[in-house]
């Protein structure tokens, strides 16, 4: 981030409904950002992929790119690199995350691995933002969504990012989030607002406290 420039904030929305809960809530976070001045964007996964990771080795060019031609690649370098936060809204599919938002994790490795020439200053790039996840699901139990928010604070760790928050909401109609009475609405529209502002804390066994 230079100082003359918002923080970028940027919100996928990883459900093939574009009236949905996961979008109701990724509207709401993308509200409490733009209150806060935040440059604060929401995209969809249905526009930037039409397929999944391939076998690199039969799939990159002579010059070691990936031959997938959809919008992943704009938008990965455009977009999610430039981004000083990311923010996830995904369904509970199976108890566990789209096969959207999985996809647009798995294509990333075609960035990163070493196969790719440029891949070094991808992995730089890569690292050191803030994350968060917002999921939506019929059922409301307590560890509902356990596995994504297992798997964000993963993507976290290995990326030397920090995992600043989740919020989960329930809704049993497309749309319905919105009369979540657990507060999910007014949650995620302080997670947009609060992005950067979040104390995060991640202790070692030598940290200094």
């Amino acid at each position: 981030m230079t100082p003359d420039r918002p923080r970028r904030l940027l919100i996928l929305v990883a459900s093939p409904r574009r009236n949905g809960n996961s979008a109701v809530l990724a509207e709401a976070a993308l509200r409490g950002a733009q209150d806060a001045g935040l440059d604060a964007s929401l995209h969809f996964a249905d526009d930037l992929m039409q397929t999944f990771l391939r076998d690199c080795r039969d799939c990159r060019d002579e010059h070691g790119r990936c031959r997938i031609d959809d919008g992943y690649a704009d938008f990965f370098f455009e977009h999610f690199l430039d981004a000083d936060g990311f923010a996830l809204a995904s369904p509970v599919y199976w108890y566990g995350m789209s096969s959207q938002a999985k996809a647009f994790f798995d294509r990333m490795f075609c960035y990163v691995a070493r196969s790719y020439p440029d891949s070094q200053r991808v992995r730089e790039r890569i690292q050191g933002k803030r994350v968060a996840l917002l999921t939506a699901s019929e059922e409301m139990y307590p560890t509902i969504a356990l596995s994504l928010v297992n798997q964000m604070q993963e993507y976290a760790r290995y990326t030397h990012s920090q995992f600043v928050g989740a919020v989960h909401g329930q809704g049993d109609r497309r749309g319905s989030v919105a009369e979540d009475r657990h507060g999910a609405m007014a949650a995620a529209e302080a997670l947009g607002r609060q992005f950067f502002e979040r104390p995060h804390a991640d202790y070692h066994v030598d940290s200094v406290r």
